[in-house]
């Protein structure tokens, strides 16, 4: 919660500025660790609407968090106080979210709260993932390079993440351009020909009758249809958002053809370059997994993860534990067992990470390839199929006379 105060420095300065706490009391305790004289605390709701940023209508990207770790891993090798680099970058970054959570953190490590402990409590902006790598920093004294790893780390995965995102936006804009065009035709272009052949008082061929019974249906019961698949998409949305819905959408995902392949080999980038990014900073093994199982974004995975934790806490190799599920290859399994037998599973994970990042940036560049040609190519044939069935009739019709 955000609240505004007026306060009084240890000079007796004026200082007005905004905090965020849990609470008023919180927000006092925080104010008086700086060792300021309160004279009004009021909670941000009760500025005017264009007196406060409206942090909710903005987000935290992954990119911004790149940018931050960079800047953190430069200053700190820098020997600039900790302090002093959380206000530096509080107060150069343009979005208020990331401000807010930044100033928040300034506050708790002012009172004695350590980094990572502060950066736990926004773990909205700060992954589980993030938030045990500056742990780990913190006790091994290496917080330049950890934050130099993280940025590395998130770097790659921002850039995965695009690359997907852009091969699979650009068919789905397709399709629904096509749906558009195709919607379009029928209640617009295909009523004025069918009147044509109803004049003709001729026999229609079945296939065009379907499409004028296609294309009245959309213009008697259209907007029913809209509506009603308004409610499913509402109701699907909700379903998705359930731990069910959520575990049943993914493994749709990961049955589709070609795309289905393509999501396990980012899954299992993300599972292979996480993990060796946390044993490399002295993160125990099931600690770990569970920690990867929190980031890896997809629900048949995380269940995968946190399932092989816990038999690997019963005593169970990691090699023999993963080798129990067919989510994850062979090749995955035969090269953590490696890894074990020659006590470095840290940098096999990293070479393994290297070649599934590698195999999911072929996919891409092959599946971005062939979009566009079959795209084009189904879009022309709908439009000519739509066209031919209405049109050659017509044609037939001209013939007779």
């Amino acid at each position: 919660m955000l609240f505004y105060y007026k306060a009084v420095g240890k000079d007796g300065a004026e200082i007005e500025g905004s905090i965020e706490a849990v609470g008023q009391e919180q927000a006092v305790n925080a104010l008086q660790r700086r060792e300021l004289i309160i004279v009004d605390l009021a909670p941000a709701e009760g500025k005017g609407l264009f007196d406060r940023n409206i942090n909710f209508l903005t987000r935290v990207k992954l990119k911004d968090i790149v940018i931050l770790s960079r800047q953190l891993a430069t200053l700190i090798s820098a020997s600039v106080p900790v302090l002093t680099i959380f206000r530096l970058l509080a107060s150069e970054t343009e979005n208020p979210t990331l401000q807010d959570k930044l100033t928040a953190v300034i506050d708790d490590i002012q009172g004695g709260v350590p980094i990572s402990s502060a950066l736990a409590k926004h773990q909205q902006v700060f992954s589980p993932f993030y938030v045990n790598m500056v742990k780990a920093a913190e006790e091994s004294g290496k917080l330049p390079e950890t934050f130099n790893y993280l940025a590395d780390y998130l770097e790659r995965t921002y850039e995965l993440m695009q690359k997907a995102r852009n091969a699979l936006v650009y068919p789905a804009f397709v399709i629904a351009v096509f749906i558009a065009v195709m919607i379009l035709m029928l209640v617009l272009v295909i009523p004025q020909l069918t009147g044509i052949l109803e004049e003709a008082d001729q026999e229609i061929p079945i296939f065009t009758k379907m499409i004028i019974w296609t294309s009245d249906f959309f213009i008697d019961f259209g907007w029913i249809l809209l509506g009603m698949l308004a409610v499913f998409a509402v109701l699907i949305w909700r379903y998705v958002r359930t731990d069910a819905g959520r575990l049943a959408f993914d493994r749709f995902k990961l049955s589709i053809p070609y795309v289905g392949s393509l999501y396990e080999r980012i899954y299992l980038t993300r599972i292979t370059d996480s993990l060796n990014m946390l044993l490399e900073s002295g993160i125990p093994m099931v600690r770990s997994i569970e920690i990867t199982a929190a980031v890896v974004g997809g629900e048949v995975y995380k269940r995968v993860l946190l399932e092989a934790a816990e038999i690997i806490k019963g005593g169970s190799s990691v090699s023999d534990t993963f080798g129990r599920y067919p989510e994850i290859p062979r090749i995955v399994t035969q090269m953590v067992r490696i890894g074990e037998e020659t006590g470095n599973v840290g940098y096999i994970l990293k070479t393994v990470s290297r070649f599934y990042n590698q195999e999911v940036k072929s996919s891409i560049d092959l599946l971005v390839g062939l979009i566009e040609p079959i795209m084009i190519v189904v879009l022309g044939l709908g439009v000519a199929v739509l066209l031919a069935g209405i049109l050659l009739p017509i044609y037939s019709l001209t013939g007779a006379f």
